[in-house]
Parts: structure tokens; C-alpha cells; sequence
């Protein structure tokens, strides 16, 4: 299944979480955080604006980004994770 986001809304694929600290330790499932850093799947077209344009999106497919860590809408997609988030739900590009 193909999803295309409408309007100003991004496609993310959460990172996996951390399976060890950085002393070694490792995590049980119960312990691990939602990972907020993610792989832009999909862009839709852009925030409509009153002149009847498009604002351009500032991220693109194949970008890292990092985002809040209970934003968007996560769903399921072929048996994937992903989430669904407003481009302004995205806190900062990862160069």
C-alpha cells in the first residue's frame, strides 16, 4: 500500500530504539523510549495559502529528521510502523 500525505503532513519511519546503554548494558523491552528521530518516507504537496498557492515543504524524501516524541499518528503500513506528522511536528533535520 502506497500512502500520500495530504496538505502540509509528513510520512516518518521511527528509527529502531537503543537495544544497549552506552555502558553495555542491555535494555529490556519495557525499558527502551520511543525513538524520535525517523527517515521521511512521503511529503504531501505543501500548506494551502490564501493566495490559493502552496508553501514548499522544508524536508524532503530520505531525510533525517527528529521529531516530539508524542506527535503525529502512528499507524501500520504493510506490516511497517510509520508515523504521520504535520511539518510542524518536526523539530530539526539531522545533517
Amino acid at each position: 500500500m502506497k500512502i500520500n500525505p495530504l496538505d502540509d503532513r509528513v510520512v516518518v519511519k521511527a528509527d529502531e530504539a537503543e537495544e544497549t546503554t552506552a555502558g553495555g548494558i542491555v535494555l529490556p523491552d519495557a525499558a527502551k523510549e520511543k525513538q524520535q528521530r525517523g527517515t521521511v518516507l512521503a511529503v504531501g504537496p505543501g500548506r494551502l495559502l490564501d493566495s490559493g498557492e502552496r508553501a514548499s515543504l522544508s524536508v524532503a524524501v530520505g531525510d533525517k529528521v527528529l521529531f516530539g516524541k508524542y506527535g503525529g499518528t502512528e499507524i501500520e503500513v504493510d506490516g511497517e510502523e510509520v508515523k504521520i506528522l504535520r511539518e510542524s511536528d518536526i523539530l530539526a533535520k539531522v545533517v
